[in-house]
């Protein structure tokens, strides 16, 4: 498994700001088409590829900054989905050609989404509702090195299953980093990048300690991890098989254990005494929704 995380330009935080359903919308389709072209093509990987992408929108000093995560299988089904294709073991994809698909993707998705009438302009930004002021901003865009780092491939499931824990349901800042509240100030650790991480200690003001967070907030039912590719939701189930026997593996199935069950009365039926079979598993969301209708009673 891979990490590759791609990161927008500052200049667009204050559009993001106001936009947030629109523009981390278009960051994740943006970098999850960036990686799917790129892989596919020939030169490259030239392999269809599955992973799941994160949102995030802080940096360690809870300032805007929004960027996704994608954790990629180090691999790929052949485009006639009869192989896997395994990745370089240095690298995964040319770092140099995401940076640029990227940028084209994410600047034409700008263009559109303006065009279409979909960007809420006011405030500072008011003057960008007008297309030459829209499209004067836009340019300098061109100019800049969008940001795609990719790190080394994870050492095993264990570690795996650590950075997924780190960084898939994690807010803007954690309990562990918060170390006081006192006379209006909130004071908490960050790590210094730009230091090889060294722990530091940051004092704001409660409010501004507040600002900061909240912006942090996402639009009202936006699902900010989201699957593409293999993991699809429309294609897994086609899809993950042929992976599976590419690699020559059987996924583990997880089977009710008979022996304990038919030892319990609970699973004996109640009429003849026999062992009964589990047909289907279903979640708490799915009882609910078939769930006989209610009876209604009327007064007499």
């Amino acid at each position: 498994m891979k990490s590759t995380k791609i990161i927008y330009w500052a200049q667009l935080a204050a559009l993001a700001l106001q936009n947030k359903k629109v523009i981390y919308g278009l960051l994740l389709r943006a970098s999850a088409e960036t990686l799917l072209e790129v892989a596919r093509h020939p030169t490259h990987l030239g392999a269809e590829i599955g992973f799941f992408s994160v949102l995030h929108t802080w940096n360690q000093k809870l300032q805007i900054h929004p960027h996704v995560h994608c954790v990629v299988p180090a691999g790929g089904l052949s485009l006639d989905h009869t192989r896997w294709i395994r990745s370089h073991p240095r690298f995964f994809l040319p770092i140099p050609v995401l940076r640029k698909v990227f940028r084209g993707k994410s600047v034409d998705a700008l263009k559109l989404a303006f065009q279409r009438g979909q960007l809420h302009l006011s405030g500072d930004l008011a003057r960008l509702a007008q297309p030459k002021f829209f499209a004067a901003w836009l340019r300098p865009l061109f100019r800049k090195n969008w940001v795609v780092y990719s790190k080394p491939p994870f050492g095993g499931p264990e570690y795996v299953l650590h950075y997924l824990g780190r960084y898939t349901h994690r807010v803007a800042i954690s309990n562990h980093r918060l170390v006081s509240l006192a006379n209006g100030q909130v004071t908490f650790r960050w790590p210094d990048s730009a230091h090889n991480n060294e722990q530091k200690l940051m004092t704001l003001a409660l409010d501004e300690f507040l600002r900061r967070f909240l912006l942090h907030l996402l639009p009202k039912g936006f699902v900010r991890i989201r699957h593409f590719g293999l993991l699809a939701n429309r294609r897994r189930s086609t899809l993950l098989p042929l992976c599976f026997a590419a690699l020559g593996t059987v996924p583990m199935q997880i089977e009710p254990e008979t022996s304990t069950q038919e030892s319990d009365p609970l699973w004996r039926c109640p009429k003849c005494g026999g062992p009964m079979a589990v047909i289907e598993r279903l979640t708490a969301a799915q009882i609910q929704l078939r769930s006989p209708p209610r009876l209604l009673t009327t007064a007499t």
